[in-house]
């Protein structure tokens, strides 16, 4: 099948979670989210990562996102790994795994959104199918792919920066904007290229022009 492209509907399937049955696009409902796999339980460097998302649920959930996890093994083995999660985590800060991780035992899902690695030799179960590799899928409301990111199984993903893209893609379907390199949220934004001057003295009077293409602006946001 073809590689998933930003824009395109994120498939949807029915699986088993650590929360129970989901029918993907039903739990998404109204909400963003963000699904990212795991090369397998019990690994090292997914515990580490789980642990982070479960701390900053609050951040997740003033913004309207869910998150879920996904890994190929089973609920079993998935519930068993949450308690060394929490149990590692709570070195860093309290740390209560809530959201759901989907049990992908046959790959199914994993094969669905083109997530199994095809590169490292060594990241195999016992009966050589490949793991999944480290990846990331923010989806709209509409269910529409907004990003993709791909790490190897050897390094760790950076939630601050999910969170930062959410916090840029949530601010541009609002507002007429785009972000620039490195920003954060309450720094100066980028006025899209399809507002013109005019335009831009109402909606932003306190822009910038910079280059005959780039304006920018403060963005007063809550």
């Amino acid at each position: 099948m073809p590689a998933l492209r930003l824009g395109n509907i994120a498939p949807d399937f029915e699986a088993q979670t650590t929360a129970g049955p989901i029918k993907f696009h039903d739990w998404i409902g109204d909400s963003w989210a963000v699904l990212f796999s795991h090369p397998g339980d019990f690994t090292p460097v997914c515990t580490t990562e789980l642990g982070e998302v479960a701390r900053r649920a609050p951040d997740f959930a003033k913004r309207g996102v869910k998150v879920i996890g996904i890994s190929a093994n089973g609920l079993d083995e998935h519930h068993k790994w949450v308690q060394d999660i929490n149990s590692f985590g709570g070195k860093v800060a309290p740390t209560d795994v809530q959201f759901p991780i989907i049990a992908d035992e046959d790959r199914r899902v994993s094969v669905l959104y083109d997530m199994l690695d095809e590169q490292d030799a060594t990241n195999r179960d016992a009966k050589g199918l490949p793991f999944t590799i480290r990846t990331v899928f923010i989806i709209d409301p509409k269910k529409a792919i907004r990003l993709t990111l791909a790490y190897p199984a050897s390094t760790g993903r950076n939630f601050d920066e999910i969170i930062r893209v959410i916090d840029s893609l949530q601010l541009g379907d609002k507002h007429r904007i785009t972000t620039p390199v490195n920003w954060k949220k309450g720094d100066d934004v980028i006025v899209h290229p399809t507002v013109t001057n005019d335009e831009a003295k109402t909606l932003f009077p306190e822009f910038t022009q910079h280059l005959p293409y780039l304006r920018t602006t403060p963005l007063k946001v809550e």
